[in-house]
């Protein structure tokens, strides 16, 4: 994995980094982004702008390759699937919160209608 995933000399580098640190800054701009109600591209954009920030941490504290695209690529794409997930997991709470009578919650990431009851 060492040179195709991370460039680093210990993995661990690249988990602290990329995953915790960028991770977590990640899922509070997706998390930011689901309740300002704003679309889903915007959360990639603002996603690719933190993924140069990680790059660049990444050259700063630990001499790593600033203009690479691969990690760059790699970098990036983490950050996509840990902000998209908080994304999702965000807009799921406040489908079933902001309109519990439309909808209920399946899992951690969806929702479904309500069954309409015969009633009315």
């Amino acid at each position: 994995m060492q040179g195709w995933l991370y460039e680093e000399p210990s993995i661990w580098l690249f988990l602290f980094i990329t995953v915790v640190l960028g991770g977590s800054a990640a899922w509070m701009t997706g998390r930011a982004i689901a309740l300002t109600w704003r679309p889903r591209w915007q959360l990639i954009v603002y996603l690719l702008i933190l993924g140069a920030a990680v790059r660049f941490i990444h050259f700063a504290l630990f001499q790593g390759t600033l203009l690479s695209p691969h990690y760059y690529a790699v970098d990036a794409v983490v950050l996509v699937i840990i902000g998209s997930l908080s994304f999702q997991h965000t807009r799921a709470r406040q489908m079933t919160t902001q309109y519990r009578w439309l909808y209920e919650r399946v899992g951690p990431f969806s929702w479904r209608e309500k069954a309409s009851h015969p009633n009315g």
